[in-house]
């Protein structure tokens, strides 16, 4: 099914997901789609890796978790939240040489907390991990002990730019 790109959200200097000075990150972008939608994009390199050329089960947690969890900011940009609780099923090896899709979408929220659940697919759109979370809203200045400066959360300007994402796994929302 074809994502239409609404908007690309903040990137981070140091996040292990989407920190794009951090060496050792994914460097993921995430992008805003219709239906609210949130798509993390990357490419997972050696650095990566628990056994050779797949990429190791902590980080495609934190991939997802960093994905589902920015979910809420598509309607809400200023609203922040920190995990409670992350379930992971890893359904295929998770390669390093390929595009990596982590899509997200909120199934319940209130002024407490929200749930979210998501998927991972490859760039030929084999489900190779899901999960699901439940978030706590905070206030940015709790979570970030003062809040953050435009040096550690800022639109990249090198961004792939994309119109639209092909994610072929859609039906799991369907649930």
């Amino acid at each position: 099914m074809e994502i239409k790109i609404n908007n690309i959200q903040n990137n981070s200097n140091m996040c292990m997901v989407c920190g794009l000075d951090n060496p050792f990150g994914l460097h993921a972008h995430f992008y805003e789609g219709e239906g609210n939608i949130i798509i993390g994009v990357c490419k997972a390199q050696d650095v990566h890796q628990s056994y050779p050329n797949r990429m190791h089960g902590g980080m495609i947690a934190a991939l997802l978790d960093e994905t589902v969890g920015r979910a809420v900011q598509i309607d809400k940009p200023d609203v922040w939240a920190v995990t409670g609780d992350l379930k992971v099923k890893y359904r295929k090896p998770t390669p390093l040489d390929k595009t990596l899709f982590c899509v997200g979408k909120i199934t319940r929220e209130n002024e407490k907390f929200f749930i979210a659940k998501g998927i991972i697919e490859d760039e030929d759109g084999v489900l190779v991990a899901e999960g699901e979370a439940t978030y706590f809203i905070a206030p940015i200045q709790v979570i970030a002990q003062g809040g953050l400066s435009h040096a550690e959360w800022f639109k990249d300007k090198n961004a792939p730019k994309i119109d639209k994402i092909d994610i072929k796994n859609m039906n799991f929302f369907e649930n």
